[in-house]
């Protein structure tokens, strides 16, 4: 079999999610309300806490970080399909490929990491109530934000360079919207032992590792609830934990159901649609559910929005005059 060596490879072809021409404009509409609607939620969010200062607390310092992270999750991979199905085509750079690799291995690690890192906050916040605000004070915060970014760059970074030492055939076509990782090294015409043992290795270690830290808070959390006496305190302590674990269940279980999705079925053009669950609809929906079920969040977007609607007359009221 001909083989290329890494440097001669110049571009690979998305498939996308779909070949039929009709059904093109109808996707790019699609992916582009639904980008606009994530980024303008989460954007929304963040701002809400930003010129909030009874949002400056922990859980909300990360519910912070979490939306940035979610816009740049999606912001990695729609826009290119989006410019794709725009200029109907179909091309990716090996440059443009590795670095989407990078930056959508990068964000979603970092989404697993804030995820386990607001169930310890919450863990601290009903479990020790009284030393809550010394444990998650301001730089053990930012110390637990700084190792989210770190492991999740080196595991990013390590999964780059072993697809750099990677020689690859005359066939460069993904069968999906963006340069999956996986999808990518079944392109390739050299040994990919050391690939597939470091998504072995790190998919243990990074991703489950998480999840039973994830367990392990809630389930110190709901001993602690059944142990509240009133039902108006257990339903407040609930609460607090509602939202984040309902993001918590969106995430994982639409990651485990595009991972049962791709082993039961050998179509990679169908796992290629279930990755749309954990890649665009579940950072879509995050800022609605803290939204809808967080009290705070409510009052500080009724507060940025008729701050700004009172700039906007008070500009109407100044052209006027002028």
């Amino acid at each position: 079999m001909e083989q290329r060596n890494q440097t001669a490879v110049s571009e690979f072809i998305l498939l996308g999610l779909s070949e039929e021409g009709e059904l093109q404009p109808l996707l790019l509409w699609q992916f582009l309300s639904m980008y606009l609607l994530t980024f303008s939620g989460n954007l929304l969010i963040i701002l809400a806490i930003v010129t909030d200062s009874c949002l400056h607390t922990p859980m909300y310092f990360f519910l912070s970080n979490l939306s940035f992270v979610d816009i740049c999750f999606t912001s990695t991979t729609i826009p290119k399909m989006l410019l794709n199905l725009q200029t109907q085509s179909k091309v990716i750079t090996y440059a443009g490929c590795l670095s989407q690799m990078y930056f959508f291995l990068l964000f979603a690690g970092l989404d697993k990491f804030l995820l386990t890192v607001m169930a310890y906050d919450r863990f601290a916040a009903i479990c020790h109530p009284l030393h809550y605000m010394v444990i998650m004070n301001p730089k053990f915060c930012a110390s637990l934000l700084l190792v989210c970014w770190v492991l999740s760059g080196l595991d990013s970074l390590l999964h780059d360079l072993l697809v750099l030492q990677l020689s690859f055939c005359m066939q460069l076509e993904i069968p999906h919207f963006f340069c999956e990782l996986n999808q990518v090294i079944h392109l390739a015409c050299s040994d990919t032992y050391f690939n597939n043992l470091a998504i072995y290795l790190t998919s243990g270690l990074l991703g489950f590792i998480p999840l039973i830290g994830i367990f392990y808070s809630y389930s110190r959390i709901v001993t602690s609830i059944l142990k509240i006496l009133s039902s108006g305190g257990k339903y407040k302590a609930f609460s607090m934990c509602g939202s984040h674990l309902l993001v918590v269940s969106l995430f994982y279980g639409t990651g485990f159901g595009v991972y049962l999705s791709s082993a039961a079925s050998q179509n990679s053009r169908t796992t290629a649609i279930a990755s749309v669950m954990y890649t665009v609809v579940t950072p879509m929906l995050n800022p609605f559910i803290y939204g809808l079920k967080s009290r705070d969040i409510k009052l500080a977007l009724r507060k940025l929005l008729s701050r700004k609607t009172y700039f906007d007359i008070k500009i109407l009221c100044f052209k006027i005059k002028m």
